[in-house]
Parts: structure tokens; sequence; C-alpha cells
């Protein structure tokens, strides 16, 4: 017994030194990556990149109409997707009952989907919704909608997860005191959820604003002169322009392109770090 007790602690000790090393292994890569984007972008980091349109001339050009449209279109998705997502949640954990038929081909279909590849998504809002029935056409609007559609299933999953956290005897105690059903979660159950709704929304936009290939299909330019002014305008996006400007054979349009990413991870962090303070800031213990 003993002998396999020190195998045991061994073959454990081993295991856990490989998923170390596995783990320095990726943030080597990820720094590694990350150190040559910036090395290589540092010459066109500066407001130039941020006030100028894009342009043929590399020395001239900048990502200001990118910028601007990747701020119209996520703040649009995230105007749909949190409300439809959190509503979507609150239904299945409080009201949904969990024998019905219905409810549960919703639940399966909810976690498929959130497996389904971007692409997909950019293929149904090209049926649906710049063509076939809505007919928006290749407009802010529908690049929007379709990138809401993409994170739904993050936003109502992380939202279940976090009403799913608050204990059952909050819920009780305002049902002693009088509380309908709908008083308990207005007033206790989504004020207590709202850091891990809050951080779950977040991280689902970020995933929304680095998605380059489900707007290709919905009419997203690769080269735009001036910024979206509404729902119906023409549109480009950060991803996008660093795709088009990537697959340029001169050499200054890639030190654009990497300056360009050096600003989206900035958006992104800056996205992450909010996620984070919000849930510290606002996270109950039970």
């Amino acid at each position: 017994m003993e002998r396999r007790s020190t195998a045991d602690r061994l073959q454990g000790r081993a295991f856990q030194a490989l998923l170390l090393s596995c783990l320095g292994f990726g943030l080597l890569c990820l720094v590694v990556l990350l150190v040559q984007v910036v090395n290589e972008g540092l010459p066109r980091l500066n407001l130039d990149l941020l006030r100028n349109f894009p342009s043929s001339s590399p020395g001239g050009a900048g990502a200001r109409s990118a910028i601007f449209g990747t701020i119209w279109v996520v703040g649009i998705c995230g105007l749909v997707v949190v409300p439809v997502g959190v509503g979507a949640a609150v239904y299945l954990e409080e009201y949904a009952d969990t024998t019905r038929w219905y409810n549960r081909l919703i639940e399966v279909n909810i976690q498929n989907l959130a497996a389904v590849p971007a692409i997909v998504y950019g293929i149904l809002g090209l049926g649906f919704l710049s063509r076939g029935p809505l007919n928006l056409g290749f407009v802010v609007l529908a690049g929007s909608l379709t990138l809401a559609l993409l994170v739904l299933p993050i936003v109502i999953i992380t939202s279940r997860e976090a009403i799913r956290a608050v204990p059952n005897s909050i819920r009780l105690g305002a049902f002693a005191l009088g509380a309908t059903q709908w008083q308990t979660i207005r007033r206790q159950v989504l004020p207590s959820a709202v850091p891990g709704i809050a951080t779950g929304s977040i991280l689902a936009l970020s995933r929304a604003i680095g998605e380059a290939a489900p707007l290709i299909l919905l009419g997203g330019l690769t080269y735009l002169t001036f910024n979206p002014t509404g729902l119906n305008s023409p549109f480009t996006v950060l991803p996008i322009q660093i795709f088009n400007w990537i697959s340029r054979p001169q050499e200054e349009f890639r030190v654009l392109a990497a300056a360009a990413i050096v600003v989206l991870l900035a958006i992104l962090i800056s996205m992450n770090a909010l996620a984070i303070f919000v849930r510290n800031r606002y996270q109950r213990r039970w």
C-alpha cells in the first residue's frame, strides 16, 4: 500500500508538472507573438492611425472608419443582445417548467448554438437579414444583428449561471415577506446576479469585436473613407481592415496591420479589464 501511495503521488506531481509546462509553453508563445506584433507596428502607432481614413498610400493611411465602424456595430450588438439574453436567462431559470418538452428543446438548442462556427451565422445573416425576408442590405444594422445572434447563446448561458448562483434562501425570504415572483427577481435576484451577468456580457462582446468572417459575408467593406452615420450606413470594422492590409503585397501595409492589431488588442484588454473590475467590485460572498 505504501509503495502504491508513493507511486500515486509521483504520478500526480508528474501530471501537474506536465500541465504547468503546457501552460508555460502557451503563455510563452503568446508573449512572443505580442512582442513581435508590437515591435512591427510600433512605427505606425500614432495619432495618424486613429484620425486618418484608409488610403491607397500607406504613408497617410489610417483606420478611423474601421474604429468608428467597430464602435457602431458592437454598440448596437450590445444594445440588442444584453436585454434579450438576460430576459431569456430569467425565463429559463425562474419561470420555465423543465418538464415541458419545448423548454428542454430550447435549452439543448442554446447549448448547441454556442458551438456553431461564426461563418454559419454569417451565412444566416446574409440569407435572412441582408437579403431574404428582411432585406436590410449590407449596413450596420445587419452586421450588428448577425453578431448579436452569434454571441446570444454565450450571454444566455453565462446569465443563467449567474442567476443560478444566487442562493435559493434569498428567494424564499422574499416570498415569506409577501413579495411576488417578479418583485423577487427584480429586487433581489437580478441585483445579486449583476457581476456574473455583466462579466459574461462583456466577454461575449469581446468575442464579437474580433469577428471578421461573418461581417465579410454581410458586405463589410475593406476600403471606406467615411464614418458610419447611422444604422443604414455602409461599414467596416477593425478585423476586416486588418485583413485587407495584411493581404496587400507592400511591407508598409503590413506595418499598418500590425499597428491596427495593437489597437484592437488594447480595446479587447480594456473590455476584459472592465469585466474583471465589475466582477470584483460587485461580487457577493454567500
